[in-house]
């Protein structure tokens, strides 16, 4: 997932500021960086920098997709506005903060853990990372804070 800070311009857009998923391993991150959890790092992680840089609001650009309320795209808007930015958008399509932090994974992976063939197959980039799905929530607890004390410490 890549999230951008963009000012548009007649003779092309300029990137202010950007996040990739891909970066969150830099802070740790051993969980997918397609879900939920990684959107929201990874929308933080773009709005840290771009408030680093002294921008300060943001107007979401959807494209031309039909958003879905709750889906990754808002997960990754609630990264930025938590990092401090202000972009306008209705309270109602966030999603809730257990699921940002992977309550869910954690869940369903309790719940599967008595199967363990579909345990292994569901969850296995995950137990590769060396990271059990159960402990999802309480590692992106620890890389979100890892994030943010890397700008405290730039400031």
């Amino acid at each position: 997932m890549t999230v951008q800070i963009v000012e548009a311009h007649a003779t092309g857009d300029k990137v202010l500021a950007s996040a990739h998923s891909s970066e969150l391993k830099e802070y740790s991150w051993k969980g997918s960086g397609g879900n939920i959890p990684a959107a929201y790092l990874t929308g933080s992680l773009a709005g840290l920098r771009a408030k680093s840089k002294g921008i300060e609001t943001a107007v979401l650009d959807v494209g031309t997709r039909s958003p879905t309320m709750g889906s990754r795209l808002f997960a990754a808007l609630n990264g930025a506005l938590d990092s401090g930015m202000k972009i306008p958008h209705a309270a109602d399509i966030l999603p809730p903060k257990e699921r940002l932090r992977g309550d869910h994974i954690g869940a369903y992976a309790k719940k599967i853990s008595e199967t363990p063939d579909r345990y292994q197959k569901t969850f296995s980039g995950y137990l590769k990372n060396k990271l059990k799905p159960e402990d999802v929530p309480g590692h992106f607890d620890e890389v979100r804070d890892k994030i943010s004390h890397s700008f405290q410490a730039k400031a």
